[in-house]
């Protein structure tokens, strides 16, 4: 990512927060490349947001005070973001650098916080998606974390039924 750059905005969406208090927030921002036409191009892995992923052109809404907020999505860029919560070693940073590079090896891109033991991945359409989601289902029958989806595509979907 190659944010703090002149044309980098922070995107906010809001969230929809459950019965149990997940996500713990009900706005996240993201970092986004300003298109100049009220569209941004997402230069983030979302950690909440469902339905979006990096590179996704979204339309903004800038309010009084300047945030801009997130519309709709106008050209999915085709990645996927799945997120897990690292369960080995309690999620220690070296679990989530060993997770990050070990799908970083299938051609994903990715972040972790330490903060849930989280890692959210970036997975664009050339990577090798049916190991990806082969290892994601041997980790968690492991225990080594737990997954979810946050944005998907139908060759992503495809992969679970093959």
């Amino acid at each position: 990512m190659t944010r703090n750059k002149d044309d980098h905005v922070k995107v906010h969406f809001r969230l929809e927060v459950d019965e149990d208090g997940w996500p713990p927030a009900n706005v996240e921002s993201l970092w986004a490349v300003d298109l100049g036409d009220g569209t941004v191009r997402l230069d983030n892995t979302p950690w909440f947001v469902r339905g979006v992923a990096g590179d996704d052109i979204i339309r903004v809404e800038i309010d009084d005070e300047g945030v801009r907020w997130a519309g709709e999505i106008l050209r999915a860029s085709g990645n996927c973001t799945i997120r897990l919560i690292v369960l080995r070693d309690g999620g220690s940073g070296a679990a989530r650098r060993t997770v990050l590079e070990t799908f970083h090896g299938l051609g994903t891109t990715g972040e972790g916080i330490e903060q849930f033991g989280m890692v959210a991945l970036d997975i664009p359409p050339g990577a090798d998606l049916p190991r990806i989601r082969k290892l994601l289902e041997h980790g968690e029958a492991e225990g080594w974390w737990q997954w979810e989806e946050g944005a998907v595509t139908g060759a992503w979907r495809a992969t679970a039924a093959a």
